[in-house]
């Protein structure tokens, strides 16, 4: 068993991830609409929540998300997704429905005027099992909220927001 576990994450390079600060000097987005403003801060500290593999503030955090994106119109997937982060139980699920939750934040997003600063979409190809997944940043470093620690740095920039 362990060999067919080298075998699944040998099929990924991670000599190229950088390893420096856990941050560049990127500058948070700012949004025109407040209320969306105010999400995008609840599901950044959310996805550092599960950066941490700390499943308690995950859920504190959701939580918290769920409340900001009810003031926001045509949010009901998002609020339905964090609410899913909220209710899983378990780390692992929590990131699975965060997988869900980043699809729908990025679609808010995308519509959104951004008035300075930007969007990062990021990507791991080995979450979900393998089968990927997105999640929003302020900043170019990579830190996996899929995989925390055991591969903070696995993924890279998709597209850039603004």
């Amino acid at each position: 068993m362990a060999l067919l576990s080298l075998g699944v994450f040998a099929q990924h390079d991670h000599s190229k991830h950088q390893m420096n600060g856990a941050h560049g000097n990127e500058m948070a987005p700012e949004f025109e609409n407040e209320n969306l403003g105010q999400a995008y801060v609840k599901y950044i500290a959310l996805k550092d929540a599960l950066v941490a593999s700390d499943a308690g503030e995950a859920e504190a955090k959701a939580a918290e998300l769920v409340a900001a994106l009810s003031k926001i119109e045509n949010a009901d997937d998002a609020i339905k997704s964090a609410t899913n982060v909220m209710k899983a139980g378990s780390l692992e699920a929590q990131r699975k429905a965060f997988s869900e939750l980043s699809t729908h934040m990025a679609d808010l997003v995308k519509k959104a005027d951004i008035s300075a600063g930007a969007v990062y979409v990021e990507f791991c190809p080995m979450a979900n099992g393998g089968e990927g997944a997105h999640w929003l940043a302020n900043e170019k470093q990579i830190n996996n909220p899929y995989f925390g620690d055991k591969m903070l740095r696995c993924g890279k920039v998709k597209e850039t927001i603004k």
